[in-house]
């Protein structure tokens, strides 16, 4: 059986020597030969070779016989680096700078990872291995580029993984498969030993299973590179926010962008009242120029760094060459150098108006993918679901921010949701941070019905949104209801019963969400007859809801057939 693989978990194991690294190494490999989740792998490490590296490692290293994976643009020694076409496969001599810090801290490579081809995508669709699936569910996109990275670590095959992040590529799969992203500041981690998709943006991310454990890895794997002229370390005083209570940005009402996904847009406001609630201030501001910059990158002539990085390998190798990918490579050969001169003009004339919206938040707080599709969709219409999947993403690394992808809750029919939160330059400490408490969160909120006073517009609902409580929807409760005028209530209230066989309207229900940190002290507030209990929904879903003791309603007059509290008061 394969224990839970986060970093602290697996130092407890070793230490108290319930298990050791080889243990945890062969039920990995159990694991990836039962039941291969598709198709993760480009190439695994022979599990005798796996062990040989355990074997080597000492108790005393940070990352001793810590499992991970490395997306398969990043060269480990002596394995094939294809970046997701065979025919460009070639087999480095030594790792990747950062491989080879995290393998002299002790952590064991498991293999390298699919990818969406020359990290071109954020689908996870563009591979000649095949198309990863969230691993939710099979049907539904896994996110790109670093497809396989972000799945090894979802499925349970490794503590972390690496991918790499010009784009979104280390952030869109984090919150497909319910993991933390992490894109570090530019430079910060090396990319020598990495095939570059645009060499002056590209980043090496982090996936792993909690903020804690990427801060960890992202502390052992970076470090400056004098052979990466992209490289630089921290300033010599890290950047911190200053204090608890932190200014959040979110983008006005009528720039949020969602595809029709209402589930996404629920779950992100669910994740603003949290922050509301413990203490954050939050204040919307102007999308538009990150936007701006945004469009930068795919829309003009920044593509031409992937012509320099592939192009030509590109132009001799269409038959090689995933289409969609090489028609954007290709695209590049339209651009002159005065129109890349001319889009750096505009990107330092965005950068100075986005620097004064910095002046008025501390962090920046998005959806981290606007909605998801699934496989079926995407191979459809591949351009323009891929180019919507980065609404929120593309501006990152052009503006020389680090960003923190992690996840903040689910829909209904249990798919995840995340939300990345975004900061200047070397940021990333804090940012880790507050986007821990947010994930944290994420699984405290509660399902509640309401039918009465407390409906949106009536004298009680404020008792809900004193508490930041989010209202998802207006629903029907089961047929099976009775719904009583309790006439000596101050605000009038209804009072709803169930009663078995019974065949009536059912009744108007408003669906709201709070935080378990909420939930007691509203549950206290709550008078007899009334009390909080389970309300079936008319399609047979629960949720907290509430009910009435039979005992107040004799002599109430049953208004059951207008089948609503508001339908009741407009007739009186």
């Amino acid at each position: 059986m394969i224990p839970d693989l986060a970093i602290g978990a697996l130092r407890k194991l070793y230490q108290s020597g319930a298990a050791t690294p080889a243990d945890v190494l062969n039920a990995i490999y159990d694991r990836i030969e039962a039941a291969p989740i598709n198709p993760v792998w480009i190439t695994l490490v022979p599990r005798e070779a796996a062990l040989a590296q355990a074997a080597r490692t000492s108790p005393d290293l940070p990352l001793h016989g810590i499992p991970f994976a490395i997306k398969d643009n990043i060269d480990a020694a002596d394995y094939p680096t294809t970046a997701g076409c065979p025919a460009f496969a070639f087999v480095p001599d030594k790792d990747a700078f950062v491989v080879a810090r995290l393998r002299a801290a002790g952590a064991i490579l498991i293999g390298k990872t699919n990818l969406d081809q020359f990290a071109t995508g954020l689908v996870g669709t563009r591979s000649p291995y095949g198309a990863c699936s969230s691993v939710f569910d099979s049907s539904f996109i896994s996110g790109g580029s670093s497809s396989g990275s972000a799945v090894a670590v979802a499925g349970g095959l490794v503590s972390f993984s690496l991918g790499t992040d010009t784009a979104g590529s280390g952030r869109v799969p984090a919150a497909f498969n319910n993991i933390v992203g992490l894109k570090p500041s530019c430079g910060l981690l090396s990319t020598s030993g990495v095939v570059p998709a645009c060499r002056s943006l590209d980043c090496v991310s982090i996936f792993a299973l909690s903020c804690r454990d990427a801060g960890t890895v992202m502390e052992i794997a970076s470090g400056y590179d004098a052979c990466d002229p992209f490289s630089r370390g921290y300033p010599a005083v890290r950047p911190s926010f200053g204090g608890p209570a932190l200014r959040i940005g979110i983008p006005a009402a009528e720039q949020l962008e969602f595809f029709g996904n209402e589930e996404y847009k629920r779950l992100y406001e669910q994740t603003v009242q949290f922050l509301k609630g413990s203490g954050h201030s939050v204040a919307e501001i102007d999308l538009q120029p990150f936007r701006d910059a945004a469009e930068l990158l795919y829309s003009g002539p920044y593509v031409a760094e992937r012509f320099a990085s592939v192009g030509e390998f590109v132009k001799t190798h269409p038959d090689d060459v995933d289409p969609i990918v090489g028609s954007i490579v290709l695209a590049a050969e339209k651009w002159t150098a005065s129109d890349a001169y001319n889009a750096l003009y505009k990107l330092k004339a965005l950068e100075k108006e986005t620097n004064k919206t910095w002046e008025t938040m501390d962090a920046l707080l998005l959806p981290t993918a606007p909605t998801t599709y699934r496989i079926e969709e995407l191979q459809a219409d591949p351009a323009q679901l891929n180019s919507n999947l980065g609404y929120y993403t593309n501006f990152v690394n052009l503006l020389d921010y680090c960003a923190v992808a992690v996840p903040a809750g689910f829909t209904r029919r249990g798919m995840p949701f995340g939300v990345t939160v975004i900061g200047r330059a070397f940021f990333d400490e804090p940012l880790l941070r507050l986007s821990d408490s947010i994930q944290k969160a994420s699984t405290g909120w509660i399902s509640l019905g309401v039918v009465g006073a407390h409906l949106s517009g009536q004298p009680l609902n404020h008792q809900l949104t004193d508490r930041g409580a989010v209202f998802l929807r207006k629903d029907r409760t089961a047929e099976d209801y009775r719904f009583y005028a309790l006439t000596n209530t101050k605000p009038a209230k209804p009072g709803l019963v169930r009663e078995p066989g019974f065949e009536g309207p059912g009744i108007e229900i408003e669906i709201w969400s709070i935080h378990e940190s909420q939930f007691g002290s509203f549950v206290a507030a709550v008078p007899p007859p009334l009390s909080i209990g389970t309300c079936v929904l008319q399609d047979g879903s629960q949720v907290k809801g509430f009910l009435c003791e039979p005992y107040a309603l004799a002599g109430m007059p049953d208004i059951t057939r207008f089948a609503g509290w508001r339908a009741y008061l407009a007739s009186l």
